[in-house]
């Protein structure tokens, strides 16, 4: 069954178009070329300040569950935040280029990262050190961990290597025809590639072969992100040609084309997309759903009212507001995310 796009606000926080947004179940982070992190607090509806740590544009952003976030720039740092307080624990000079890309291990005790010093480097996040560096060939600009952490790819131009964690050596190569600009994983096993084109493709790292491929949009795809809300899973993808698009995707027949959900068209150039659960709407409609079981299907349906929202970014922001009441108004989609339920292990 189609959804439906509702908008909901839109801020302009950043003097210099947006480079990176994370997100965990409070907080929506983004990142810009201004060289700041603007935080804001998605349950109060608030900007919730700045951070101002880095000298550079902001190249990667990443939660990890609700205590830590991880920052990375072409000043070449590493930023360890406590999103209670929003202190910086540590900063790390990690390469000694740019920082491309970064990556946290779902066990929350290893990080890599990947720059443009042609290294892959791996932390220790419960010490706060360096513990392996790798040299590559060429600059990667994409690094991600598999949802099990067996498995991490790099991505450099249009290669996508895939490693296995217990040798750390490559198993497998994809090479598509054009530049990879996102990818995601959809399962252990089975990546989202999307890059300079209009083609989102499903490749098999086991095989490395294309399981199914279709035309996502009219321009080539900046970003896509993936998450599964009551068995259903779903694909959302940003384009330069400003729409955002969500897809409903069978797992087991992964070779069909996934079925269009809803699309929206922006009228912005989106550079980052991420998606934003509410969680607390959500277990007060589950409440809702179990209190109105004993009536007809059709009340219980109209007695539910789900809120998600898709953060997605673009380079028309001009001017730096802080501390400012965001107020309901357009461009802020509705869409779902599947919570992180661990815990920060390390001392960092």
């Amino acid at each position: 069954q189609p959804w439906t796009v509702v908008p909901d606000f839109t801020h302009h926080a950043h003097s210099a178009s947006l480079s990176a947004v994370a997100v965990n179940n409070r907080y929506v982070v983004t990142g810009s070329r201004d060289e700041t992190i603007q935080i804001y607090d998605m349950k109060k509806k608030i900007e919730h300040g700045a951070l101002l740590q880095h000298n550079g544009t902001i190249t990667c952003l990443e939660f990890y569950g609700t205590a830590h976030l991880l920052s990375g720039a072409e000043d070449g740092l590493i930023c360890i935040w406590n999103t209670k307080r929003w202190e910086c624990l540590k900063s790390i000079k990690a390469h000694k280029g740019h920082v491309t890309s970064l990556s946290i291990h779902p066990s929350g005790k290893l990080a890599l990262s990947v720059g443009t010093d042609k290294t892959l480097r791996t932390w220790n996040l419960v010490e706060g050190r360096s513990a392996f560096i790798k040299n590559l060939k060429q600059n990667a600009h994409i690094i991600k961990w598999s949802p099990d952490g067996e498995r991490y790819v790099t991505v450099t131009t249009n290669k996508v290597d895939i490693y296995k964690l217990d040798t750390a050596s490559i198993t497998g190569t994809i090479t598509t025809e054009k530049r990879v600009s996102s990818l995601r994983f959809i399962t252990d096993s089975i990546l989202a590639i999307a890059g300079d084109d209009e083609i989102i493709r499903f490749y098999s790292c086991d095989s490395q072969k294309c399981l199914c491929e279709f035309k996502a949009h009219e321009n080539r795809i900046k970003d896509i992100y993936s998450f599964e809300k009551e068995g259903q899973h779903v694909i959302v993808t940003a384009s330069s040609d400003g729409y955002i698009k969500m897809w409903t995707l069978d797992l087991n027949k992964i070779k069909d084309v996934p079925s269009l959900l809803c699309e929206v068209n922006t009228k912005a150039r989106l550079t980052c997309l991420a998606v934003w659960l509410d969680r607390a709407s959500e277990m007060k409609e589950n409440s809702d759903k179990a209190a109105t079981s004993s009536q007809a299907n059709e009340d219980e349906k109209s007695s539910i009212v789900r809120k998600n929202k898709v953060c997605w970014t673009d380079k028309s922001d001009k001017t730096v507001k802080r501390k400012r009441k965001i107020t309901p108004e357009k461009q802020k989609l509705e869409a779902p995310l599947q919570k992180k339920k661990k815990k920060w292990n390390s001392s960092a």
